[in-house]
């Protein structure tokens, strides 16, 4: 399995199982736009640490300002790797103490719910295509995404209740923010059954429906090349503050963008857009970030 993304820039960046390390090429396209995604049997997740690195990564790299993630098999993603479940059962049947099977699971259910969150905490956008199926571990996944498109045939299943145990690295705690409805999120987590496009759409839950997955991303990355051209400091101290005030009292999304602000507003971003927008000039070219 490999975590892959490859930027639609300048600069294509392919992540390849090569002693950990990243090679670049050089390649024409689209500016500050790439485009990440995974290769594996039937696109189950595994290697969680591959996910934060990929995400942590990108997070970094100037050259990066949007990002699209999607599945390169015939399903966009089946959920957890059964066999990352055999190797923990491995390591709990090493010990009978409960203590000690307890830490192992603790801090195996903390990696997976620190790579999920580090969609969420990388400041440029992620742009997740959905096509086909979505199970389990791959939709706590994209409810870290900032946006989430999919195609017609695209469904959706929080399985874990099927598999005896409760999803425990995202969905819950999300899902409900998403979609703002109790009733429904109790339904498909208590039942386990499947979401299709239509109804995800109709709940809010993906904001487009594409009849393919070719014209999703296409879509996808037409919405990217757009975010990419503006300012990445308002892009980014948007999504920053959005994630923040989600979780926080509205005063304190208030207090949280004023101190950002008090700063960003002296960015030349903003002269500069301010003057295009005044002047009925075209958008300036924004500098890395």
């Amino acid at each position: 399995m490999a975590w892959s993304y490859e930027s639609r820039n300048i600069l294509q960046v392919n992540r390849r199982e090569t002693q950990g390390l990243v090679h670049n090429y050089l390649i024409g396209g689209l500016r500050n736009v790439f485009t990440v995604y995974e290769e594996s049997n039937k696109n189950g997740i595994s290697n969680k640490t591959e996910i934060g690195k990929c995400f942590s990564e990108l997070g970094n790299d100037p050259d990066c300002r949007v990002i699209v993630l999607s599945g390169t098999g015939k399903v966009f993603s089946a959920g957890i790797d059964f066999a990352d479940a055999a190797q923990i059962g491995a390591r709990l049947s090493e010990t009978e103490d409960v203590a000690r099977r307890c830490k192992i699971l603790h801090d195996t259910i903390k990696l997976y719910q620190d790579s999920m969150t580090s969609l969420e905490k990388c400041p440029k956008p992620v742009i997740s295509a959905v096509h086909n199926a979505c199970i389990g571990g791959a939709l706590d996944l994209i409810t870290a995404a900032d946006i989430r498109y999919c195609t017609s045939d695209a469904w959706f299943q929080v399985k874990e209740v099927d598999i005896g145990m409760a999803a425990d690295v995202g969905t819950l705690q999300r899902l409900p923010r998403i979609i703002g409805s109790e009733s429904l999120v109790r339904e498909l987590v208590f039942t386990a059954r499947k979401m299709l496009a239509s109804e995800a759409k109709e709940c809010g839950f993906v904001s487009k429906v594409y009849d393919d997955k070719d014209s999703m991303l296409k879509g996808a990355i037409e919405m990217a090349a757009d975010i990419a051209a503006k300012s990445p400091v308002a892009v980014q101290v948007t999504k920053r503050n959005i994630v923040y005030s989600r979780d926080h009292a509205i005063q304190e999304g208030l207090d949280h963008i004023r101190f950002w602000n008090m700063a960003m507003l002296q960015s030349e971003d903003f002269m500069n857009a301010t003057v295009a927008q005044a002047t009925k000039s075209p958008l300036p070219t924004f500098s890395k970030l």
